[in-house]
């Protein structure tokens, strides 16, 4: 899948995971929200091409470029303002990337902690094969070159909770 396809590589990407799974007219009101900001989003003086979408009706990603530029201090302060202003208007909450997002074998988005994932893993309830959603993504080219959906013993949390894949 190709994500924001007006927008180059280097365009800087921030992923924010709801609490709760959003229903279409919720995403649609986020994204609708987050217009008026993204049209004047400004990084020292410079437009910022910004753009939103929802993915999986639980993650906000939001994406920017400023082509003579870059993203820093107060712009990226100004997004954050703006998604969590966005997102308290509907009654969402921002969930830390601490958290480990995967889905559950009926494929839900689930979230837990670190702790309860090992634990998960030792009971056999997580496996090398469930998906598992990479928040740390921090770039366009790294969401297109890895992907933010992944088997766990092909993701971040293979390295953190020793999984190997299946012999």
């Amino acid at each position: 899948m190709m994500w924001f396809s007006e927008l180059p590589d280097e365009a800087r990407l921030w992923i924010y995971a709801a609490h709760r799974t959003l229903s279409q007219a919720e995403s649609q009101m986020l994204l609708a929200q987050l217009g008026p900001f993204l049209k004047a989003w400004q990084a020292h003086g410079l437009p910022v091409r910004g753009q939103a979408d929802v993915l999986h009706q639980r993650f906000l990603l939001l994406a920017g470029h400023v082509a003579e530029g870059e993203i820093s201090g107060c712009s990226i302060d100004a997004s954050a303002r703006a998604v969590h202003a966005a997102g308290e208007a509907l009654g969402i909450q921002w969930l830390s990337p601490l958290w480990v997002f995967y889905r559950d074998p009926s494929g839900q988005v689930v979230h837990t902690s670190r702790g309860q994932f090992r634990q998960r893993i030792a009971a056999g309830k997580v496996t090398p094969e469930t998906p598992v959603f990479d928040l740390s993504l921090t770039t366009l080219g790294a969401l297109r070159q890895h992907g933010f959906e992944k088997p766990a013993a092909q993701s971040w949390v293979a390295r953190w909770f020793t999984l190997k894949p299946p012999a």
